[in-house]
């Protein structure tokens, strides 16, 4: 194991494997211009970040009832301070908007751990889903399958492989429910969602249907000419990709079924059939 304290990361030195991210650094390092010690450093603590409800700027009062030179305070200080305690917790979700946002952010760090994604992915779930909450996009709505939305939009808009399938899966919201969500905050909110690239669905399928690595150069060949003859537009890059994975492996001689092939990327033995016909006539493979 390394850690790459650039990142905040600790990886697998063979593998490149990260087994855990966002680790915090715990020696001195912001500098301290207080009483003129220029030269003392001390930590700030966390940065802020949109994808929690508070941006991480809330003070918490300590659970201790002691003073700062260690003492336990006496009796009606306790209970003055519990009481500060109180009005604190009370303070920071005050208003409704705040605790939606706070319920709407845990499930949020659920379905990213879930379907492993990335920090930046989160952030930007979490940003539309603030947008969305400003614009009075959620009342009426399930706070789940707006947030749903968000992080599937956010995957889209940063490109990362994740079907309506999976995030419906991973949240528990019907795939219809999650769609109409979808396309109500593409609509009000005028997202521009790029068009996905199936050759970045090529690793996630090859890893589950367990195909080689020369299977998958092959895949992404087939994809590259695909993409020059024009016949990828207004295709499920899912199924596209699965199904050129399907013809790299009958060209490399690797023995695998469509319906292996088609379990692995979440659709049907018949997209699989009809693009594959179609890939073979366009390319004359």
């Amino acid at each position: 194991m390394r850690n790459d304290s650039s990142r905040g990361e600790v990886y697998c030195s063979k593998c490149g494997f990260v087994v855990r991210e966002k680790t915090v650094e715990t020696g001195p390092e912001w500098r301290s211009f207080s009483n003129g010690e220029k030269d003392e450093r001390s930590r700030t603590g966390l940065p802020t970040s949109i994808a929690i409800h508070d941006m991480g700027l809330a003070t918490i009062i300590g659970g201790e009832n002691k003073d700062a030179a260690g003492r336990s305070l006496s009796g009606p200080m306790k209970s003055s301070v519990e009481r500060m305690r109180t009005w604190d917790r009370r303070s920071q979700m005050h208003e409704s908007a705040d605790r939606n946002l706070k319920q709407a952010f845990i499930e949020l760090r659920r379905l990213s751990e879930k379907l492993s994604i990335s920090e930046a992915v989160t952030e930007r779930a979490a940003y539309i889903y603030r947008k969305a909450l400003a614009r009075s996009l959620v009342r009426g709505r399930s706070i789940t399958s707006i947030l749903a939305a968000s992080l599937y939009a956010a995957c889209r808009d940063r490109e990362v492989p994740r079907t309506l399938k999976d995030v419906a899966a991973a949240s528990n919201v019907k795939k219809k429910d999650l769609a109409r969500s979808y396309r109500m905050l593409v609509k009000e909110m005028d997202l521009k969602m790029p068009v996905v690239d199936p050759a970045k669905c090529v690793t996630r399928i090859a890893s589950r249907a367990k195909v080689s690595e020369r299977t998958q150069r092959r895949a992404l060949q087939i994809l590259f000419k695909a993409e020059q003859a024009r016949i990828s537009a207004g295709k499920d890059p899912m199924g596209l990709a699965a199904s050129a994975l399907y013809v790299a492996c009958i060209l490399e001689g690797e023995h695998i079924s469509q319906k292996d092939v088609a379990k692995a990327a979440g659709v049907t033995e018949v997209t699989i059939r009809n693009r594959y016909k179609g890939l073979r006539s366009a390319l004359g493979i």
